[in-house]
C-alpha cells in the first residue's frame, strides 16, 4: 500500500480543523444565553460596585448642594451685615437702637412656637408688647394670641386698636389745615 503524500495529509489535517472551528462557533453562539456560576458572579459583582458608586455620586451631588446653599446663607448674611452697618443707628434714614431692638423680638417671637411665644410674650410690659406685635407678621401675630389667655390677649388686642384707631385722628387736624383757618357759619 502506498503512503499518503504529506501535502494531502495537511490538506485533510486543515479541512478537519475548518469544520471543528466552525462547529465550535456555531455552538458558541447558542450557548451565548446560558452562563456560567463565574460569569453570573462577576455581573452581580460589577452590578453591586456600579450600584455603589451611583449611591457614592448621590451623596456627593447632595453635599455639593448643601455647601453650595450654606455658601448663599453665609453671603446673604454678610450682605446683610454690611446693610446693617451702612445703616448705623443716628444716621438719616436708619432705624434707630431701640426699634432695631423691636424688630429682632418680633422675629424671634416668629420664630417660635406659639404656645411658647404666648407664654413670654404675657409676661412683657403691654407697651413693648404692642411695639413686637405691630413688627410681626399678621399670622404670628394672630398664632400668638390664640395661644395667649383670654383676659392677655383682649388687652393686646385693644391696646393694638387704640393705637391703630389713634392713628388716623392724628392724621386728621393736619388733613383738615391751620386751626385759624375755620370757617365761621354764616
Amino acid at each position: 500500500m502506498a503512503r499518503p503524500s504529506l501535502l494531502l495529509l495537511m490538506a485533510a489535517a486543515s479541512a478537519i480543523a475548518a469544520v471543528a472551528n466552525a462547529a465550535s462557533i456555531a455552538t458558541a453562539d447558542q450557548d451565548g444565553a446560558t452562563k456560567t456560576r463565574l460569569g453570573n458572579s462577576i455581573e452581580r459583582d460589577l452590578s453591586a460596585r456600579d450600584q455603589e458608586a451611583a449611591k457614592r455620586q448621590r451623596a456627593l451631588d447632595l453635599r455639593e448642594q448643601a455647601a453650595k446653599a450654606a455658601e448663599q446663607r453665609l453671603a446673604a448674611g454678610v450682605e446683610a451685615q454690611k446693610d446693617a452697618a451702612a445703616g448705623t443707628p443716628g444716621a438719616p434714614g436708619g432705624p434707630s437702637p431701640a426699634e432695631a431692638q423691636f424688630d429682632e423680638l418680633a422675629r424671634i417671637y416668629q420664630a417660635m412656637k406659639p404656645a411658647k411665644a404666648a407664654a413670654v410674650f404675657e409676661q412683657l410690659d403691654m407697651e413693648v408688647q404692642m411695639k413686637v406685635a405691630q413688627r410681626m407678621r399678621p399670622a404670628s401675630t394672630a398664632a400668638i394670641l390664640a395661644a395667649m389667655s383670654p383676659k392677655g390677649a383682649a388687652s393686646l388686642s385693644m391696646a393694638l386698636a387704640r393705637k391703630s384707631a389713634a392713628k388716623p385722628a392724628a392724621a386728621a387736624p393736619a388733613l383738615a389745615g391751620p386751626a385759624g383757618a375755620t370757617r365761621k357759619p354764616g
